[in-house]
C-alpha cells in the first residue's frame, strides 16, 4: 500500500516537472522571438482587432494646420527661462528638411513657423531663407513665419527673402535694457531695444507683418509696456506666462534653472489687466500654452509636453506625419480656444504698408 502511494506520488511529481519544463520552454521561445524582432525592427504579429484600432487612431489624427519647426537649438542669447535649450547642435540637411516640410503640406499644413534656438544663427540666415522661400514658392503655404531674437537679422536678408515671409516675430521681454540683461536677452553691448525698432522699420519697408513675443517673469512682471507696444504697433503681441519644462529649464539635467523666473497665475493676470487697453495683446497662460502647439524638434519629431517635459515621437521622415502626430499630445480644442487660427497670411491682413 505504501509502495503504491509512493509510486503514484512520484508519477505526479514527474508530470508536474514535465509540464513546468514545457511552460518555461514556451516562454523562452516567445522571449527570443520578441527580442530578435525588437533588435531587427520587426514587430510581432498583431491581431486583426488591434490592427483595426491602430489604423483607426492614425486615420482620426489631427490635421497639422499650424506647425512650429525648431530646426536648431543653438542660440547666441542666454535667456534664463528658455524652454528649448541647446542640448544638441544638430541641424537636418536642407533637402531632408524640405522633404519633411513637403510631407507636412501633403498632410494639411497651412502655416509653418520657424524657430530655435535662434533661427538666423545657422548659416547666417541662409538656411532659414531657403526654407522660407521653399515653403512660399514651392509648397504655396498661406503663411510662413519666424520667431527670432532679432540680433542676427540684416537688411540684406529682407532684400533676398522678405517677399516670401508673412510674419516676423521678435522676442522682447522688457523695454528696459537693464532688465533685458538680467533676463539674459542680450549680446555684448548691443541694444536689444534699438535693434527691435530697426527691424520694425525693415518689416514696414519690405512688407512683412511685424509681431512681438514677450515672456512674463519675475523681472518684468511690474513693467508697463503699453506706450512702446502702441508705438511699435505689431499685428499681434503674444504675452506668455513663464513655463517650466523638465529637462529644458527645470530639473537636474536642464541647462537652465527657470524656477526663479516663474510668476503666479494671479501675477500674470495683473500684468494682463495693466495692458488690457492694448488691442493687439494675445495672452497665453501656462494652461493655454502647454499642449496647444504642434512642435517639431531638430529631428522633425513631434514633442509631447503633457507630462511637463518634451517626449519625442518618431521622426516624420521615418514614419510619416499621420503616425508621428499621434504621439504629439496636441490639444486642438485649446489651440482654437487660445486663438491659434487667425488671419495669418499677409495678403489677407490688408495692412497699411
Amino acid at each position: 500500500m505504501l509502495f503504491s502511494s509512493m509510486a503514484s506520488l512520484k508519477s505526479q511529481l514527474q508530470l508536474f516537472i514535465s509540464t513546468l519544463c514545457c511552460i518555461i520552454t514556451s516562454l523562452f521561445s516567445k522571449m527570443c522571438y520578441w527580442k530578435a524582432g525588437a533588435c531587427k525592427g520587426i514587430q510581432a504579429p498583431v491581431s486583426t482587432h488591434d490592427r483595426e484600432l491602430d489604423e483607426g487612431k492614425i486615420q482620426n489624427t489631427t490635421t497639422p494646420t499650424s506647425v512650429n519647426y525648431h530646426f536648431t537649438r543653438k542660440c547666441n542669447y542666454k535667456c534664463g527661462f528658455c524652454f528649448h535649450t541647446a542640448i544638441t547642435s544638430f541641424v537636418l540637411p536642407l533637402e531632408e528638411a524640405k522633404r519633411g516640410l513637403k510631407l507636412l503640406k501633403e498632410s494639411g499644413m497651412e502655416k509653418i513657423n520657424f524657430s530655435g534656438g535662434e533661427p538666423f544663427l545657422h548659416d547666417k540666415g541662409e538656411f532659414l531663407g531657403k526654407l522660407v522661400q521653399y515653403c512660399k514658392l514651392d509648397l504655396q503655404l498661406p503663411s510662413v513665419s519666424i520667431v527670432s531674437n532679432g540680433s542676427m537679422i540684416k537688411e540684406k536678408w529682407f532684400l533676398k527673402y522678405g517677399d516670401y515671409l508673412d510674419i516676423l516675430a521678435i522676442s522682447c521681454d522688457s523695454f528696459d535694457e537693464a532688465t533685458n540683461r538680467l533676463i539674459g536677452r542680450v549680446q555684448g553691448r548691443k541694444s536689444h531695444i534699438d535693434n527691435l525698432y530697426m527691424i520694425r522699420k525693415w518689416c514696414q519697408q519690405y512688407k512683412v507683418a511685424f509681431k512681438i513675443n514677450s515672456v512674463i517673469n519675475t523681472f518684468n512682471i511690474d513693467e508697463d509696456m503699453t506706450e512702446h507696444i502702441r508705438d511699435l504697433n505689431p499685428v499681434r503681441w503674444k504675452v506668455f506666462q513663464c513655463l517650466l519644462i523638465d529637462g529644458e529649464n527645470a530639473g537636474e539635467t536642464a541647462l537652465r534653472e527657470a524656477e526663479r523666473f516663474v510668476v503666479s497665475d494671479q501675477q500674470f493676470q495683473e500684468f494682463l489687466d495693466r495692458h488690457s487697453s492694448t488691442s493687439c495683446l494675445v495672452p497665453e497662460s501656462n494652461e493655454k500654452m502647454r499642449n496647444s502647439y504642434l512642435i517639431l524638434d531638430e529631428y522633425m519629431r513631434f514633442l509631447d509636453c503633457r507630462e511637463g517635459r518634451k517626449d519625442p515621437s518618431k521622426s516624420i521622415l521615418d514614419v510619416g506625419v499621420k503616425e508621428a502626430i499621434c504621439f504629439s499630445g496636441f490639444d486642438e480644442k485649446m489651440f482654437l480656444k487660445r486663438g491659434g487660427k487667425y488671419v495669418w497670411s499677409k495678403a489677407d491682413m490688408k495692412l497699411d504698408w
